[in-house]
């Protein structure tokens, strides 16, 4: 599904619960649904149907002209056979089921389409739509109410996969928005809300005739959002159990899909260890070579554990559902003698010796606590043996039981685990997904239960929408003709009216303290409720039975046994044998349930119709504070063919759940009504700041005030629709003044809505530029300051650091200048002759620096190279040299060697200077004739170290030296 595709014609006004002409026109239309008999409008049908390929592009059903059974059949059957499965009916959704897997319309892609669009109405008719509406809603577009969807429609219409559709998409929108922060919390929430479902499938849904993923429960899930709209938990309710179907199957019908989950989706070693070996047939596993969707026991075991289910405590679920399955297993034989228990075969005792190692319990209490059962007279207690009947009654109470409990006890773990606290927080939005209505062969006591939700259900939207609605519209003052409907209060005070009823009599009969007859209970039935048209009887059939005419037709239901289902007795002794089980699990559960119910005894004090009664009753006090959304599910046909379309079968369901009626009135009326003060304060800033206001026409909110005058919502209203691209004429159909209320279609609302946006983007701008113009000043002045600053701080830098370098230059320059005369004068006092220093007048020198060095040499027999500085440099130019060397002290003669190095060549001496090699020497002039050495220790630093041989001599030194080398 693409954006190109999803889009509506834009250039429809008015496209959805607004219509184009005014309110008085069309009340007029539509004073029956029964017009099809005139021949005026059969004239209008076929003029309608006679463009059949037009017919798939209504996407809402109050565009059809004229709104009968037939054009709205007519255009859901074009629309089907085009893959197009929903439709708007005015207020409602008409879904219908595929019947196959379409995962391009549901895809992630497409949530966020829905999600992120300005306009979803302008998209094609799908569930994310009413979703979408419930979740801008919450976020208080007008103002804070809780939300509720409530998905309808009969066994099969696809009210679980919507349900789990609308789900996906909450934990999606709402976490899609989170900081990064909170994402992994969102994700972890969102996470485990997704994997409740699939658990509760397992352990609540079972295929049935009608559909292969039936709800034999009915629940209600509360999505809880923060004060952003952020998903932080959830809280499930749940209604109602089959737990009938645990031991007894319908024909052609199967258990709940865990047991076969557990049978297809075990391992050798967990078939071992649960003691079902390959092979084994159960006789509560009708249909097991039958193979559906939902038999996938490891994503079950896979949503176990996100939960926060262990892995030791699945065991126990799964040790606690083999054992159930054994106990089926078990059959009882009469005893010839009467003060006999009833005995088990070989077989069956075997099957018994598994169930009590499953369950932890001993065999031989199970056996007797199934055969035997106590009697309480006074402070005795007396046994007696049980018939075969009530063995068998026993072994499937046991059984019923210990699933009811294993439920209930998923149930509160699920909500421990997704569960936010309260304070977290602030809403919700709650999705109703329970049974649907059934009409099979056979009905008993779990289908009247069922329809009666589904009569309570219906009730809700006719008094919350086709009664409640019509009758504001007449006391506010619009001009309304009555659409009439389907009402079917008196079904429901049949079943549970005051102070007689089917459920009063029902219980009255549980509480006497004797056996059942069904054929008396018929009797009295017929007798306290024969004034009533909605409960017949045949008196010619031979099974007791009473047919009931619900709003989606007759059901005829059986009596027999209903009376034991709704007093669901469960003996004590088996409550007290399961208390002793050694499985911590089942421990638990029921000594949970003994602490509840601390005087039960193991006898349910409640009868099953009043405990679903008053559970219904919540359910429905918590609807009726919700601003409720409705999807209709509908089964095109009864064989969940894919793409098959049943006239018949549609129509009953259409006209059952009061489509028709529904578009009638949302054709004609205005869904959304809003009370002057809200209104004005909402809306009254579009006449303070529109661009095209007068200033008689502007509206100031009066916050404080408890009544706003009709005259001011008039200004404001006239303001509002003073634009030239409305028509004067029609604005009735768009917005209706009443007395206490604003009536608008859902057009207006969008363009109010669009309106006050544009308004407060204006008035956003203007903030912004004011805002922008202040940054922007600040910033300069503070440029501006910043520098001047800088400009000072550099300067004072400046100077002192050229104050430091004028002290630093005049320190090198003084210890340069001494340096150089130090130099000076130790270079001539080591080249000057001592005669010539006398002669000269040369300044005698420093008496420490004449005593550091003056030694005398001993005569060194081999020949020595000379190497000193600057002596070494005088030797270099002499001719020949004798050199006597006297040592009077080992130091000076070390010191002598250190600066002399006289090696031998060709018996000649050659002088070496430390000048030669670093390319520094300094000579006054060369010496003539003989030298003499007056050898003393160089106060220089470096004097009497002996440089490298490498380098090569330039410079003045190579002039100086050109002739000795």
């Amino acid at each position: 599904m693409t954006s190109a595709d999803n889009r509506r014609p834009v250039g429809t006004v008015g496209n959805r619960n607004g219509g184009g002409t005014t309110v008085r026109g069309l009340t007029q239309k539509a004073h029956s649904p029964h017009l099809s008999l005139n021949d005026s409008l059969e004239g209008e049908v076929q003029t309608f149907l006679t463009d059949e390929d037009q017919l798939h592009t209504y996407d809402d059903l109050t565009k059809v002209n004229p709104v009968t059974p037939t054009t709205v059949l007519k255009c859901l059957q074009a629309r089907y056979s085009m893959k197009v499965f929903y439709t708007h009916a005015g207020c409602t959704l008409v879904a219908l089921n595929p019947f196959q897997p379409i995962p391009d319309l549901y895809s992630l892609d497409v949530m966020k389409e829905y999600h992120f669009a300005p306009q979803p109405q302008e998209f094609k008719p799908h569930i994310f739509i009413v979703a979408e509406e419930a979740y801008r809603n919450i976020q208080g577009q007008l103002e804070l109410v809780n939300q509720s969807l409530v998905v309808s429609g009969e066994s099969g219409a696809g009210k679980t996969w919507t349900s789990r559709c609308l789900m996906k998409y909450y934990a999606t929108v709402a976490a899609s928005s989170s900081v990064v922060t909170s994402q992994d919390t969102v994700e972890r929430i969102e996470r485990r809300v997704l994997d409740s479902n699939p658990i509760m499938e397992a352990f609540g849904n079972a295929c049935t005739l009608r559909n292969n993923n039936s709800s034999r429960f009915g629940k209600y899930i509360q999505l809880q959002l923060d004060r952003n709209q952020l998903l932080v938990g959830a809280s499930v309710q749940t209604y109602l159990l089959e737990k009938t179907r645990v031991a007894c199957q319908p024909a052609n019908e199967r258990n709940f899909h865990i047991f076969y989950q557990l049978m297809k989706g075990a391992t050798d070693e967990q078939r071992k260890e649960w003691k079902m070996p390959r092979g084994q047939r159960f006789a509560w596993l009708p249909n097991s070579e039958k193979t559906v969707e939902e038999d996938c026991f490891h994503e079950t075991v896979e949503a176990m554990i996100h939960l926060g289910i262990k892995a030791e405590r699945q065991q126990q679920i799964f040790r606690i559902l083999a054992g159930i399955l054994q106990l089926g297993n078990m059959n009882f034989s009469s005893s010839s003698d009467e003060s006999q228990p009833c005995s088990l075969n070989e077989q069956s005792k075997d099957f018994l010796q598994r169930a009590a190692e499953l369950l932890c319990v001993p065999a031989e209490e199970l056996q007797t606590c199934l055969r035997v059962r106590t009697l309480k007279a006074g402070k005795q207690s007396v046994l007696k043996p049980c018939s075969q009947a009530e063995c068998s009654m026993r072994r499937d109470c046991l059984a019923k039981v210990i699933y009811a409990q294993l439920f209930e006890w998923l149930v509160t773990f699920i909500n421990n685990s997704i569960c936010a606290d309260k304070s977290t927080w602030c809403n919700f939005i709650g999705v109703l997904d329970v049974y649907g209505f059934e009409c099979f062969h056979i009905n008993n006591l779990e289908q009247l239960c069922i329809n009666y939700a589904n009569e309570k259900l219906q009730q809700h939207f006719v008094a919350h929408y086709l009664r409640a609605q019509q009758e504001e519209y007449v006391s506010e003052g619009l001009q309304w003709s009555f659409v009439k409907y389907q009402d079917n209060q008196s079904c429901l005070d049949l079943i549970e009216g005051s102070p007689v009823s089917v459920f009063s009599l029902l219980n009255e009969e549980s509480r006497l303290n004797r056996a059942s007859d069904a054929k008396t209970f018929r009797v009295r039935l017929e007798k306290e409720l024969c004034d009533n048209a909605n409960i017949s009887w045949d008196k010619f059939s031979k099974e007791p039975h009473f047919t009931v005419a619900h709003y989606a037709g007759r059901v005829n239901y059986q009596i027999q046994g209903m009376v034991e289902k709704n007093k669901d007795p469960v003996p004590p002794e088996l409550i007290n044998l399961l208390q002793k089980s050694d499985d911590p699990l089942l421990q638990q559960i029921f000594t949970d349930k003994e602490t509840e119910n601390p005087t039960s005894k193991g006898l349910s004090k409640i009868t099953v119709v009043s405990k679903f009664k008053n559970s219904l009753e919540s359910l429905m006090k918590i609807l009726h504070t919700t601003t409720p959304h409705y999807t209709r599910c509908i089964k095109p046909n009864p064989d969940s063919k894919p793409l098959t379309f049943k006239k018949e079968e549609v129509i009953m369901q259409l006209e059952a759940c009061g489509i028709v009626e529904t578009i009638h009135i949302s054709a004609a009326g205005f869904p959304i009504r809003i009370p002057f003060k809200a209104f004005i304060q909402r809306y009254g800033l579009i006449a303070k700041y529109s661009s095209f206001k007068s200033g008689s026409h502007c509206v100031d909110v009066v916050a404080d005030s408890d009544d706003i005058p009709r005259q001011e919502v008039e200004k404001l209203l006239h303001v509002v629709l003073g634009d030239k691209a409305f028509d004067s004429e029609k604005h009735n159909s768009w917005v209706h003044c009443g007395r206490t209320k604003v009536f608008l279609t859902q057009s207006m609302l969008d363009f109010l809505e669009d309106q006050r946006k544009k308004i407060l983007s204006r008035c956003a701008f203007t903030i912004q530029c004011c805002w922008r113009r202040y940054q922007c000043h600040r910033r300069h002045v503070r440029r501006q300051s910043a520098t001047l600053i800088q400009a000072a701080v550099r300067s004072w830098l400046v100077r002192r650091q050229v104050h430091r370098w004028n002290i630093a230059a005049a320190v090198i320059q003084s210890t340069w200048r001494n340096w150089k005369a130090l130099l000076k004068s130790l270079a001539e006092a080591e080249l000057d002759d001592a005669k010539d220093l006398v002669q000269e007048d040369v300044p005698e020198l420093n008496p420490v620096i004449r005593e550091r060095g003056s030694v005398q040499l001993s005569s060194i027999q081999e020949p020595v190279t000379v190497r000193g500085w600057p002596m070494g440099l005088a030797l270099a130019s002499a001719p020949s040299i004798t050199v006597s060397l006297t040592a009077t002290g080992f130091q000076k003669m070390m010191s002598v060697m250190a600066s002399l190095n006289l090696p031998s060549r060709r018996g000649e001496y050659k002088v070496e200077t430390n000048q030669y090699t670093q390319g520094v020497a300094s000579i006054r002039a060369q010496p003539k004739g003989s030298v003499k050495l007056h050898c003393q220790r160089s106060p220089l630093l470096y004097a009497d170290r002996q440089p490298g041989m490498k380098s090569d001599v330039t410079g003045f030194n190579e002039i100086l030296l050109d002739k000795s080398l």
